[in-house]
C-alpha cells in the first residue's frame, strides 16, 4: 500500500488500483510492504499507478533515517524569524521553507521522537 500527499488531498493505493497518474504536493510518503512500512518526505512531484506498480518521480524525496532533526528544525526557526521581519512579496518562499522544514520534521520524528525531560535527565545520570 502507498500512502501519497496528492494535490487535492490524501490517496490511498493499494494492490491493483485502477491505472492514474496524479501530481503530488508536499508532505509524507508512507510505503506498506508486508509488516515493514516506510516513510519519506517529499516535496512535490508525479505518481504513476499500475495494477502492479506505483512509481514516484518526486522533486525531492528524503527518507526518515536521511532527515537530520536538528538542521530540519534549525531550518523551521529561521523561516519562522524571516516570516516575521519578510516583506508580504518575499513570504510566499519563506512559507515554502516553512512547509518543508514541517514536512521533514513530522517524518524524522515518526521514527525517532525528541527526547523527553525524562529520558534526558536520566541519560545524563
Amino acid at each position: 500500500m502507498v500512502l501519497a500527499p496528492g494535490i487535492n488531498g490524501q490517496l490511498g493505493i493499494l494492490p491493483k488500483h485502477a491505472p492514474l497518474i496524479t501530481q503530488l504536493d508536499e508532505g509524507e510518503l508512507i510505503v506498506r510492504v508486508g509488516g515493514e512500512e516506510y516513510y519519506f518526505a517529499i516535496h512535490g512531484g508525479f505518481m504513476h499507478v499500475l495494477p502492479d506498480s506505483v512509481t514516484v518521480l518526486a522533486d525531492v524525496a528524503e527518507r526518515d533515517s536521511e532527515i537530520d532533526i536538528a538542521r530540519a528544525e534549525a531550518a523551521r526557526q529561521r523561516a519562522l524569524e524571516t516570516m516575521a521581519k519578510a516583506p508580504p512579496e518575499e513570504r510566499r518562499l519563506t512559507e515554502l521553507a516553512l512547509r518543508r522544514s514541517q514536512v521533514r520534521l513530522r517524518v524524522a520524528r515518526r521514527r525517532r521522537p525528541t527526547p523527553t525531560a525524562q529520558t534526558i535527565s536520566s541519560e545524563e545520570h
